[in-house]
């Protein structure tokens, strides 16, 4: 009979009313900030390839360098939010990413170098994700935190407003406006959610040192096969983000601008999908929602390995796929908000933000090097497909069979 007053320990009281609402929002736009800033050098690349005469080799590190960074650096950042919590956590990682983004702007765009290094400090604001999940897990209830950390999700959004605003924003001024302007709304929220972020009560708080936490997370069931599936799903969506324009320009002969916008709207219906991805899960549990959208990107690629006309059959196989990578991460940290241990939901989101990040990038240059062996996109969509029943499988049978025979977090080592 210890279990409800372990669980009370675990989940506060106050967890599901307005002030844990206000904290999700306030976590949100944190997010949605920091993803503005990680995401300032992408849509520059093609300019800084004219005006510094790079490679396309080049351009790529340039623009992978701050998502790797980002992506590996939520491991030791997840650990420490766990440690010290999301009202330190937030506006540290906040005022660290102001330094590279003003670099950049002011100095560090005149050669490869300088942008690499820059690129190389302004990951840092890719970490935000990793205090963002086991903060606002920690505010909401076991039945409610699907919804929660997929709502919160959605300030991958943020990535969209740098695509939508820093070439306008250069164009009409010049190359120090975009930062000037993210770092001033950085600036801002970091003094915003110091002065108002809370840690939920009762959040429980780890003892042991960083390294041995992160070695107990690596021991972790979960960490792995949120990371396996996390991989597919968030990497499936960034991979997309990256090459879709490319894809279409290429396969489908469309112009720049055309591919430009088809692919900012795959990005906006997986934002979108996200919390209804956790909020499905939270209602019928993770693995069906996984099982679902991973059936759903199975039969995109297939449909699309064959280069259907891209109106209506491409557009609905794209469309379809958004909305599946979407809903499927969001169901992801439904899963991790299930299995994990209360005090390593952190360390835990670290490594498997890390896994989605990274996975990203595998996809492009597959896609890429696939094509120009046999100029076409078929195998590599053949290999997704591939990928998808595998992760189908593999949710199937090692996820389910976690799930059914999970504890409560609270009793986990």
């Amino acid at each position: 009979m210890s279990q409800p007053s372990r669980k009370q320990q675990e989940v506060p009281a106050t967890t599901g009313s307005g002030r844990a609402v206000l904290m999700l929002a306030l976590a949100t736009v944190g997010f949605g900030v920091n993803f503005w800033a990680w995401a300032l050098l992408s849509p520059l690349g093609p300019r800084f390839k004219d005006s510094l005469a790079l490679s396309s080799f080049q351009q790529s590190l340039l623009v992978a360098v701050p998502v790797v960074v980002g992506s590996l650096g939520r491991i030791p950042v997840g650990a420490l939010t766990d440690r010290y919590g999301g009202r330190l956590m937030f506006p540290l990682v906040s005022a660290a990413t102001i330094v590279p983004v003003l670099y950049l702007g002011l100095a560090g765009h005149s050669s490869l170098t300088a942008l690499l290094v820059g690129g190389f400090f302004l990951g840092i604001g890719g970490t935000a994700f990793a205090v963002g999940v086991p903060f606002v897990n920690a505010w909401f209830p076991p039945e409610r935190r699907g919804l929660a950390i997929g709502v919160f999700g959605t300030g991958m959004g943020g990535t969209a407003i740098s695509a939508l605003t820093t070439v306008k924003l250069v164009d009409a001024h010049d190359m120090a406006t975009p930062f000037l302007i993210t770092a001033a709304v950085l600036a801002v929220y970091a003094v915003v959610a110091a002065l108002l972020l809370r840690d939920a009560p009762g959040r429980t708080v780890p003892t042991e040192p960083l390294p041995h936490r992160l070695a107990a997370t690596l021991k972790l069931g979960v960490t792995w096969q949120a990371a396996v599936l996390y991989a597919v799903a968030f990497g499936g969506y960034v991979a997309f983000s990256v090459y879709l324009p490319t894809y279409l320009k290429t396969g489908y002969g469309l112009a720049q601008a055309d591919a430009a916008n088809r692919m900012a709207g795959f990005v906006l219906l997986a934002v979108a999908m996200r919390p209804v991805g956790g909020w499905l899960s939270d209602r019928l549990g993770p693995v069906r929602v996984l099982a679902g959208v991973l059936a759903v990107v199975f039969a995109g690629a297939c449909v699309q390995s064959f280069t259907p006309s891209l109106a209506p059959v491409g557009t609905i196989a794209f469309l379809a796929m958004a909305a599946a990578l979407g809903a499927g991460s969001g169901a992801v940290f439904a899963l991790v908000a299930l299995l994990a241990p209360a005090n390593k939901v952190g360390s835990v989101t670290g490594v498997v933000g890390a896994a989605g990040g990274l996975g990203g990038f595998v996809p492009p240059l597959v896609m890429g090097s696939l094509y120009g062996a046999y100029g076409s996109y078929a195998l590599g969509l053949v290999l997704l497909a591939g990928v998808a029943v595998a992760a189908l499988l593999f949710t199937g049978t090692g996820v389910r069979r976690a799930l059914t025979r999970r504890v409560p977090a609270a009793h986990a080592h």
